[in-house]
């Protein structure tokens, strides 16, 4: 690899995902406070506010992968209210990942006779963890990119993609000291994740490709075989 090419490493504690606003983060500090799920409806009163009000603030935590939501269990007539939960924090999910892909990376790298192909697999099995955690399945191949990109996100490569979310350039890297010491290995790992996560989606995988290092500042991720719904 050429001097000055590939992501920066992820800041320690950086954020993963735009922060809220100020009225939307005290509903979040409210949501976080709350045992169990929660309608927008017990928020406003908790918190004196109109629960029309209440409840955009929780659409766009969502939005932002900050909070959760699912139905409430249907009780009579009419459609059952929404339930949200907080998200776990984004460091901590963050830090974890970073850990256990590692010691996996280097791992794979020292036992196995096809690491590349093994870190693929590995890397697939997360990424299908990762992508029933998320609230809602994305009903196209140009939504399921567009959550694509949000995973990378929530993992902290600070991902840039293009309009169409067809490529998509990784900025940071919170495995760039393994990726420079075994790239075949660690960066199969993350292309593995992309592709677990688009085959749970039922969007075509096998086109997407991953070249680390490529530019200056990025590796680049490319999601042009992620176009079709598969069954």
């Amino acid at each position: 690899m050429e001097a000055g090419y590939g992501p920066s490493p992820t800041p320690a504690g950086a954020s993963a995902q735009r922060g809220p606003g100020r009225a939307a983060a005290v509903v979040l500090e409210m949501l976080r406070a709350q045992e169990e799920p929660t309608t927008a409806a017990s928020l406003a009163d908790r918190l004196g506010q109109h629960t029309n009000t209440v409840r955009e603030h929780l659409d766009a935590l969502v939005e932002d992968g900050l909070a959760t939501r699912e139905r409430a269990r249907a009780n009579g007539r009419g459609r059952p209210a929404w339930l949200y939960t907080a998200a776990p924090s984004p460091t901590s999910a963050r830090g974890e990942y970073a850990g256990l892909a590692t010691a996996l990376a280097m791992q794979l790298a020292k036992s196995s006779t096809h690491p590349r192909d093994d870190a693929v697999a590995a890397g697939m099995e997360w990424g299908r963890h990762l992508a029933v955690a998320l609230p809602e399945e994305p009903a196209t191949p140009g939504a399921a990119r567009r959550d694509v990109v949000r995973l990378l996100d929530g993992l902290g490569f600070a991902p840039s993609p293009d309009q169409r979310a067809m490529s998509v350039r990784l900025r940071q890297c919170p495995l760039l000291d393994a990726a420079r010491q075994q790239p075949d290995v660690v960066c199969s790992v993350h292309l593995g994740i992309v592709r677990g996560a688009l085959a749970t989606w039922h969007t075509t995988s096998e086109g997407t490709s991953l070249i680390p290092f490529a530019e200056p500042g990025a590796c680049l991720l490319h999601l042009t075989g992620a176009t079709e719904r598969t069954p």
